[in-house]
Order: C-alpha cells, then structure tokens, then sequence
C-alpha cells in the first residue's frame, strides 16, 4: 500500500515541521564548531511526541484510522523508512570533503555536527527526534493489535513492555539536553550509521519484541516475575540515567554536588579534569550496562523467554556498547594522556562492576 510505503516519510515530515514552529529551549551544548564556538541547540522534542501521538490519536478517533494502523502497514513502513533512510545519508555524506575511504566514510559520516539556520535544525537532535517519535508510534500502534486481536484476554507483559518503552522514549525527550554531552555527539560523525540507524533500525528494531509477541496470546507470566522485569528496567534506567545526569552534572556545574549529595571526586593535571566517583567510580561505563539491563527487562517482559526474536534488541547493545566502550577508551586515552591512566588504575572495570 503505498500511504503504508510513506508513512515514516510524512512522520518524519511533520515531526520537522513541529521541531521548527513549536516553541523552544535555545541552549549550548558541549561541541564547538571549526572558530571554537559553542555549538547551539533548539530542544523542543517532547512537545513535538507529544503533539505528534495527539495527532496519530485524533486520527484514529475521529478520521476511522484504526488504532494498529502501523501493525497493518509494518512491512510498508520499514521498506519506506529504508529507502529514505538511503537517499538521506547519500544526501548528508556524498557532498562533504572525504575524511576516510568512501566505504567508511559512508557509514560513518563525513560531517560531525551538520546543522541548518544558525542551529535551527541540528542533524543528530533530529535524527534522534524522529527515531524516537517513530519508535513510539509503533510501539503503541503494536500493543494497539494485541489488544484488538485478543479483546479481554490482553496480555499484561506486552502492556508491561509498552508502557515500559513509553517511559523510555518519554524519558529520553525530557533529557534531551544531557544528550548533547554523550558520546553520540561528542565524537561520531552522521552518515549511514546514524542516518539510517535512526530513521530505520532504531524505530523499527528497538521494538523487535512487539513484532513477534503482538499476535500472540497471553504468555502467563506471573505478576511476580513481570515486577522484577519491571525491576530490571528500573535498575538498568538508574544506572544509565544517573551516569549521564552526574557528567551532565559536572559538565555544567563544577564543584557542585550531584544530586545535593555527590561531591565530585576527580583527577586533575592542573588543566584537565576526570570524574572518578559516584556513577563513574563503578565502572568506566557503568551507563552502557545500564542500557543493556533496560532491554533485558523488556525482553523479560513479554514472558517468552526461549522465543529468540525478543533477544535480538539486548544481544545487540551488547554487540553496539562493548565495541563503543574500546573505542572510547582509545578516545579518553588519547585526549587525556596519564590522566586516563590513572582513572583506568582507580577504576579497572570497563562495563560491568567486578566482572568487566
């Protein structure tokens, strides 16, 4: 069908439209551009969800959209969003002077901060905006069918895992600020990587759970056993939430304590400085375990545990993150010289506490 075919394409179109003329916050993020400028942001992103899902559900109310819309239309939409995912990153990578190989530089981008209108438009806010939208839609638009196809007999995992991913969208739009202090930003470049990641694998695959548990009857997981996947989330989101939220922090307000209990504890060469305490003396990556313990919630909560499809969102923050952690480790050594070495003394464990 092909409304099915553009539906991420008018998605993406409105969300734009709403990031632009809805009010928003104007701050400065951590990145500076080629004159030493702080890069400049417009953060609207939770009013443009929620404006967005208000629309999707007037739609559905008063125009006959049915509800698991983007379930009927699922296999329609992903074939879209890879085709504009496509023509976007040949449009964002191809004009830039190269930085590496043309494969690498395809994927990994050539351009790191590209922003339109005096940072009106940010590329990486946006990509994440639209990812995040989409993610959302088709998380309710899924859970939306289980609840048609199996009318009074729903199953509370799959409501779990909905309301679950809702706070994790929701979350994240709320601290979109933090995010302008986070890898993503920091260090990589926009090409097929976050281009299509974002408007593809990142709205269509976080919610791999939902594409093979929707149809399916309830699975009886135990009340008790969807409190601790509910448990796990919760724990995952503290330690990524709070490992951002105390750099955050620090960034922006040194020497005050995180939290009002927290003092910063750091190692310094005079110029320079490592956090090394809280959050950041656990491991020197405490938020990516934060992350994957958030997906193994989720995949939890479905109550299929021996179904493979729902590991495939866990297994691949896994294959993301430990890679990651190597690379920004190479990164904080190069940057910061003996001072890392000494963090790494401090704080041997890369991800997991005690383990890695």
């Amino acid at each position: 069908m092909i409304a099915g075919f553009f539906s991420a394409w008018i998605v993406y179109a409105l969300v734009l439209l709403l990031h632009l003329v809805l009010p928003a916050r104007q701050v400065d993020g951590y990145v500076r551009d080629a004159s030493g400028r702080l890069l400049r942001y417009r953060l609207n992103g939770l009013r443009v969800m929620v404006l967005t899902i208000a629309l999707w559900a007037a739609a559905c109310k008063w125009a006959g959209l049915p509800w698991d819309w983007f379930w009927t239309h699922r296999w329609e939409g992903l074939a879209g969003a890879c085709v504009i995912g496509l023509v976007f990153t040949a449009a964002i990578v191809l004009p830039a002077a190269p930085v590496r190989g043309f494969a690498a530089d395809l994927f990994l981008g050539r351009r790191a901060n590209p922003q339109l209108g005096d940072g009106r438009v940010d590329a990486k806010m946006y990509l994440y905006l639209i990812g995040a939208i989409m993610l959302e839609l088709n998380v309710l638009s899924f859970a939306a069918h289980h609840v048609i196809e199996h009318s009074g007999h729903g199953s509370p995992g799959v409501y779990l895992y909905a309301a679950m991913f809702t706070f994790f969208a929701t979350e994240y739009l709320y601290f979109e600020q933090v995010h302008l202090y986070t890898y993503d930003f920091v260090a990589e470049r926009v090409g097929f990587k976050l281009g299509w990641g974002c408007m593809v694998f990142y709205p269509y695959f976080y919610c791999i759970g939902l594409w093979s548990e929707a149809p399916q009857s309830d699975a009886g997981t135990h009340p008790a056993l969807l409190a601790c996947c509910a448990l796990c989330f919760v724990s995952g989101w503290m330690l990524s939430r709070g490992a951002n939220m105390q750099k955050y922090w620090f960034k922006t307000r040194p020497g005050a304590k995180f939290l009002g209990r927290i003092s910063p504890e750091t190692i310094s060469d005079g110029s320079r400085e490592v956090l090394c305490n809280g959050f950041w003396g656990l491991s020197r990556h405490v938020n990516y375990l934060g992350e994957i313990l958030m997906a193994v919630g989720l995949t939890l909560s479905l109550g299929r545990a021996l179904d493979p499809w729902p590991w495939l969102y866990p297994l691949y923050y896994v294959a993301l993150l430990f890679p990651r952690q190597a690379a920004d480790d190479r990164r904080c050594a190069a940057k910061y010289g003996e001072l890392w070495k000494e963090y790494v003394r401090r704080v041997p464990w890369r991800i997991i506490p005690g383990v890695y």
